[in-house]
């Protein structure tokens, strides 16, 4: 690949920045998947969409999962926190635990419990769903279950079933009410599970989360609410059974000094407990390990200011300093990393499948009348005569004459006609002082909100509420870049559009090292040919907080692994939703539906409008299209 289309390519998309060694370009410009950071073998993510489509047994929009780096970062987050232990010399072990909130599928969570003789990897589990499932998984003798939440008497017998089954379940308290229940169910079932208790910290995270620690916390007992527990377990003579002490201080922490700083507490909190005769062995601290979506690898809201091993450097050494200051054991320490397991593992794959225009660059050039309004004389004239040296004061003149011509067609005085030339010469001036400002290097601002509005609108085949919900809700960035084509230079600007009828149903805001992008860069795009785009980090949580707006449903998936000789094999394929599916999650019944069109055929032949004869074939041709996609299908 040419090197300065190289360079240009790393700027625009900083694959290399975000992609913590799994995704790479290609010296054909094809973006490629490794299954463990900077793996000789990879698989062309063009190869696979393409092999999957000639199949016929997927379609797009298609994400893409590689199980494979699912077990590559698990490892990953193992090897930091042994790295840590054997450098400062620390008595305790890593516990690494998957939060099922983050990526319930069963698939996923298979995954990590497969390698879980290598990791102890156990499960955290946040409502009654997680923890049925959990519960017939097979674990290791040493991982652990967690449950966390708010709990009721049914979610209590449930974790006292599963310590029937030989697993180590820890019911978290979050508030004194949860541990009398559980206390009572203890005594009347006669199985006791470990206890653990939530502290809320003073400390608090960092980034869109940080409002999850601190004293204003949705969950967590007070210094003096611990305390209180710790009395009334002992009064029920189950102390034995406090093992472990919880907190969270937030999701995706961008600044490592705000994890130092709540170690340094949490540790503190620790050694008081065993100080009190507490037989506290576990201190779970949460997730927090944040991804460098954006790669800047700063305290960026969408970025991280620094790596899994220096996290869990900090981890390890203040609870080492703090224990041995106290002089109580070293705690076993256990992690719920549920976003940096499992955000590289999956890739949306989309195409452009039409371009909405801002104004239409095919008009034929727009001639003059004697009778055109004198507004419409003077856009013509400034649209002729733009150039290098004029551009800026002719871009201002062409905004006030804009607004005269509006106010105009407001009082009556110009018709719908003279408006349309009006608006085609003011779009044509606009993008020829772009293309000057362009040219010149020019930095001022109102060229680059110009670039912003002139910028193509592609409308791509997939839906941001069931995709990548979090770049609605919470403005999360997350990086979007062509899988080919990459050994050309990009020539447009573009932003994406879904094809839900919702305003918000769209992305305006990228990647960018040193910024936030408001437009994409993209090649030119050709109707005749597939353009596919993929939107890369979408594996922690925008599966399950994704809703089915419009009744889009789930999209195709494909999950994928590549052998010791770089091929890909296709382990499974799961099949998107059909319109009969969302009308069942609708609570639709598709017999009355059926009924109910029939009925309505059957007015319109008492009323002479329609044929008898047509009855059936229309009804079999409604019942028939519940079998298709809900998203777009193949262009014919």
């Amino acid at each position: 690949m040419n090197e300065e289309i190289l360079q240009q390519v790393q700027v625009a998309y900083g694959v290399e920045n975000w992609s913590a060694g799994y995704f790479d370009v290609s010296h054909r410009g094809h973006i490629v998947v490794r299954p463990a950071p900077h793996d000789e073998r990879y698989a062309d993510l063009k190869e696979i969409v393409e092999h999957l489509l000639s199949t016929g047994r997927a379609r797009l929009p298609l994400l893409l999962r590689f199980p494979q780096i699912l077990t590559s970062q698990l490892r990953e987050l193992s090897a930091a926190y042994r790295n840590a232990i054997e450098e400062f010399g620390f008595q305790g072990q890593h516990f690494p635990l998957f939060p099922m909130k983050v990526n319930p599928r069963r698939e996923v969570v298979e995954e990590f419990l497969r390698d879980g003789s290598r990791c102890s990897v156990g499960l955290e589990c946040g409502s009654k769903a997680e923890l049925y499932a959990a519960i017939a998984q097979p674990q290791t003798g040493e991982s652990l279950l967690l449950c966390n939440g708010f709990k009721d008497e049914a979610f209590v017998r449930m974790a006292l079933l599963a310590v029937q089954a030989g697993k180590r379940v820890t019911i978290v308290v979050e508030k004194l009410n949860e541990l009398r229940m559980v206390l009572k169910l203890a005594k009347e079932s006669g199985v006791a599970p470990w206890i653990g208790l939530r502290a809320k910290l003073y400390s608090r995270g960092s980034g869109k989360w940080s409002a999850s620690g601190g004293d204003s916390a949705k969950f967590g007992l007070t210094t003096s609410e611990v305390l209180q527990c710790v009395r009334m377990l002992k009064e029920a003579g189950l102390e034995q059974q406090l093992k472990l002490l919880h907190f969270h201080i937030g999701s995706q922490i961008t600044d490592i000094k705000r994890v130092k700083n709540a170690m340094k507490e949490a540790a503190r909190v620790y050694a008081k407990l065993r100080q009190i005769e507490s037989r506290v062995d576990y201190v779970d601290i949460g997730g927090g390990l944040g991804v460098d979506y954006d790669g800047s690898k700063t305290r960026f809201d969408s970025s991280v200011n620094y790596t899994a091993q220096e996290f869990a450097n900090d981890v390890v050494y203040a609870f080492k300093v703090v224990c041995d200051e106290e002089q109580v054991p070293h705690p076993h320490l256990v992690t719920e990393s549920g976003r940096f397991m499992t955000a590289y593992h999956s890739v949306l794959i989309t195409s452009i499948r039409d371009e909405i225009e801002t104004f239409a660059d095919d008009q034929p050039e727009v001639m003059i009348d004697d009778d055109d309004p004198q507004v419409i004389v003077e856009l013509k004239d400034l649209c002729d005569s733009i150039n290098a040296k004029n551009y800026g004061e002719y871009y201002h003149d062409a905004l006030q004459h804009k607004d005269e011509l509006q106010i105009q067609f407001n009082l009556g005085l110009v018709s719908l006609e003279d408006r349309a030339k009006g608006d085609v010469l003011f779009w044509e001036i606009c993008a020829r002082a772009l293309r000057e400002a362009e040219e010149d290097g020019f930095p001022d601002e109102e060229f680059e909100q110009l670039k912003r509005n002139l910028a193509q609108k592609y409308l791509c085949n997939f839906s941001l509420f069931r995709s990548a919900p979090d770049s609605w809700a919470i403005r999360q960035l997350f990086p979007i870049v062509p899988i080919h084509r990459l050994n050309e230079r990009p020539t447009d600007f573009a932003t994406l559009v879904d094809v839900t009828c919702d305003s918000d149903g769209k992305i305006d805001r990228f990647v960018d090292l040193k910024d936030v992008k408001q437009t994409l860069e993209l090649h030119h795009w050709d109707p005749a040919e597939p353009y596919y785009l993929g939107i890369f980090l979408v594996g922690a949580y925008q599966e399950v907080m994704g809703s089915h707006h419009n009744l889009f449903g789930h999209p195709n998936e494909a999950h994928l692994v590549i052998d010791q000789a770089g091929r890909f094999h296709v382990q499974k394929i799961v099949s998107g939703s059909s319109v009969s599916d969302m009308m069942h999650f609708a609570r639709y019944d598709e017999a009355q539906l059926h009924d109910k069109y029939r009925q309505q055929l059957e007015a319109q032949v008492a009323a002479g409008q329609l044929d008898a004869e047509a009855v059936p074939e229309l009804v079999e041709q409604y019942q028939r299209l519940s079998r298709c996609r809900t998203y777009l299908d193949a262009a014919e």
